[in-house]
């Protein structure tokens, strides 16, 4: 692995730095108190990443994408990491799992979600199925050759501005030697669809302003032309396309660690008490030390697995630790920063305690941290049969 950049990989990472902080920093605080993110806000961001040429970065050129590789779309995240879940949303990322679109469907879907002409959100949590994706009690069956679609997904986030959803749910289901094993299949949901509802969601403290939806599903009818894949193949399209997110919430935690430390360092060098800048105290200069420790290996660590990924080599086990040590590492330099500043690092008038906030849930989404740490376990142990 090389650890210098490219000269093109410089000028990713300073586009999209500038851009977030002349483009999205000044609405943040609007965005926080809101609790939403106003429609034109929405779309003149939007336009203006379209017209940067970077909208849909993470796919190929030859559907219209950016073409980046995984290590070039983790440093493209990780500047994105510093700034709003809730407007960095609108630089847009499709999933990439629509790669697995038809030839029909990819004129539907992929194409149009490639120009920013659709977008699109992942539906795959249930209230009764997180972790455990397998539990997933929401159902399509047949039914004179279509589809009928029962259940509710939710903690479901871009709902808000999705034309259409990429929904995950049983099939069937198979004995195994282990228990009942059920077979999940891939649908592309277009919003509008006659017995599908997107409604409100939940109100967290994380990224305010990036809401999350329930999406319910009645008897809601499909043709076999909006299986994504093949029928009961959703865990082969889950595994090609998906587990490198976790990349993504990695990168996007280093960024965000690296604003924090940024605040942190800055006042231990203008606030004085008792005739001296508080960072000259050990008990401050030892915590930017240990800060910007961690934040760098967290840094290699992602680069890393993105790296592995980019030679085709295996990378599961190197993404679960970037993503666990990322999270943590982000809960970590946020507390700390907040205990350089004292009592205003609490205060509104800061964006630390927002920071604070937003790390929390890191460590739950794209997979836990007890998740992460099964995966990571689970391929050292299984070499030697255990």
């Amino acid at each position: 692995m090389h650890f210098g950049l490219t000269q093109e990989q410089e000028m990713i990472v300073e586009t999209v730095r500038s851009f977030v902080e002349n483009e999205i920093y000044p609405h943040e605080a609007e965005v926080d108190r809101l609790g939403r993110v106003p429609e034109e806000l929405g779309q003149e961001l939007k336009q203006k990443v379209l017209d940067l040429g970077f909208y849909a970065p993470n796919f190929p050129e030859e559907v219209g994408g950016g073409g980046l590789n995984h290590l070039e779309f983790a440093l493209l995240e990780r500047e994105l990491g510093r700034a709003s879940m809730a407007l960095n949303h609108f630089w847009g990322r499709p999933q990439n799992i629509l790669m697995a679109c038809n030839d029909e469907q990819r004129e539907r879907y992929l194409f149009p979600a490639v120009r920013g002409e659709k977008m699109d959100a992942l539906a795959m949590t249930e209230p009764d199925a997180g972790s455990d994706v397998r539990s997933m009690k929401c159902t399509a069956r047949r039914d004179g050759g279509d589809w009928v679609l029962n259940g509710t997904k939710h903690f479901i986030s871009g709902a808000e501005h999705a034309d259409f959803f990429i929904v995950f749910v049983a099939t069937g289901e198979d004995d195994t030697p282990r228990g009942p094993k059920k077979r999940i299949t891939t649908f592309l949901v277009d919003r509008g669809t006659p017995g599908f509802e997107v409604v409100h969601g939940y109100k967290s403290v994380s990224h305010r302003g990036y809401l999350n939806y329930v999406l319910n599903f009645d008897d809601c009818r499909l043709p076999d032309a909006q299986v994504l894949g093949e029928v009961d193949g959703g865990f082969a399209v889950m595994n090609e396309w998906l587990y490198a997110t976790r990349i993504t919430v990695a990168a996007m935690s280093v960024g965000r660690a690296r604003r924090a430390f940024d605040y942190a360092l800055n006042y231990a060098a203008e606030r004085k008490q008792f005739g001296q800048p508080i960072g000259k105290f050990q008990g401050i200069s030892f915590k930017l030390a240990d800060m910007i420790t961690e934040i760098d290996a967290a840094d290699y660590l992602t680069l890393a697995a993105a790296w592995r990924l980019d030679q085709e080599l295996p990378a599961n086990r190197e993404i679960a630790s970037a993503k666990v040590y990322a999270t943590e590492m982000l809960a970590r330099v946020t507390d700390e920063a907040i205990q350089i500043y004292g009592g205003m690092g609490l205060m509104d008038d800061f964006p630390l305690e927002r920071f604070w906030r937003d790390a929390r849930v890191e460590r739950i989404w794209d997979g836990t941290s007890e998740i992460q740490r099964h995966i990571i376990s689970r391929d050292l142990l299984r070499p030697l049969g255990a």
